[in-house]
């Protein structure tokens, strides 16, 4: 380990389990002090809780602060969540805003009520969050945000359109993540040279999380590692400001890019199969995927992500 975050401070949201408990990690296992937020009632708790999340990061030896907090609820102060994260650990110098919301249905089937949530989640905890934090972060010269997004946002080529369910279910959830990213850009550029970073990274196709991996029938190669989200999200939260900035880019891309050795989540060992050198068919893979070139049948994620069909096919 390397240590690169030693003597920060970060805050990640959606860390009960998945993306957000790998960045959490990976984060602590470099030095971090760490902030993980996830809802009051876990949603199946079975496959990860807020609690369960912090005693691994504890494990690690570093600081760890759990807040039971519904990012979703419109009548919470979500500058409170700051407030508490401030009050324990200090300035928060890592904003990774992981958190999210939506799933896939029918544009007819998206009631305002249903819209309302997903907004709630996916635009205004991230907007709200940065709001806070950022003043600090420009005060002291020095901070990172990193935002968890989605290649749904991408808009699916056509006509003919891709049959997957990014593409023909993707409405308010790929539209909410759009929305991010493009916020994300302006906000980089706006304060450029000020010494904070603002970036969005996403999974290449699938990352595979706890609740994708149980219920999904998602094939094999359209899944990346968790250690590819964590180490990706790492490199956007210790790079240098001037240089990388406003990007909105993937996992796997990025890593491909740098040339980044990929570490497990503690930092000590590389990951076999999922090194730069390894990263190019992969990545070839999952965007023929995405973009129809190649098809894999009918998939029940849209089901799993509503939690009407938990059982593989």
């Amino acid at each position: 380990m390397h240590r690169s975050c030693e003597g920060r401070v970060a805050l990640v949201t959606g860390a009960s389990r998945g993306i957000g408990k790998a960045i959490a990690l990976r984060l602590a296992a470099e030095g971090a002090a760490v902030a993980i937020c996830a809802r009051p009632q876990a949603g199946m708790p079975d496959l990860g809780t807020l609690g369960g999340a912090r005693d691994e990061l504890a494990a690690l030896g570093g600081r760890v602060l759990a807040v039971p907090f519904d990012l979703a609820d419109p009548t919470l102060d979500r500058a409170t969540l700051i407030d508490a994260v401030e009050a324990e650990l200090g300035p928060v110098d890592i904003l990774v805003n992981n958190a999210a919301a939506g799933g896939y249905m029918d544009f007819l089937d998206w009631t305002d009520r249903k819209i309302a949530k997903v907004l709630e989640v996916n635009f205004w905890a991230p907007w709200h969050l940065v709001r806070r934090t950022l003043p600090g972060m420009l005060e002291r010269g020095s901070g990172w945000i990193c935002n968890v997004s989605s290649q749904t946002a991408e808009h699916p080529p056509g006509p003919p359109f891709p049959a997957t369910t990014p593409s023909t279910q993707g409405t308010i959830y790929g539209g909410t993540k759009a929305f991010l990213d493009r916020w994300t850009v302006s906000l980089a550029a706006e304060v450029y040279g000020r010494g904070v970073a603002v970036n969005t990274v996403a999974p290449e196709a699938a990352a595979a999380t706890e609740v994708l991996v149980e219920y999904s029938d998602l094939p094999d190669h359209l899944y990346e590692p968790l250690d590819t989200m964590a180490e990706a999200a790492l490199a956007l939260c210790t790079a240098d400001p001037l240089v990388l900035t406003g990007q909105v880019t993937t996992s796997l891309a990025l890593l491909a890019a740098l040339d980044r050795p990929v570490h497990d989540l503690r930092g000590e060992a590389l990951v076999e199969g999922w090194q730069p050198a390894d990263l190019a068919p992969r990545i070839e893979r999952m965007r023929s995927h995405s973009s129809g070139r190649t098809a894999t049948g009918p998939s029940n994620v849209a089901d799993v992500l509503a939690g009407r069909n938990r059982r593989k096919a």
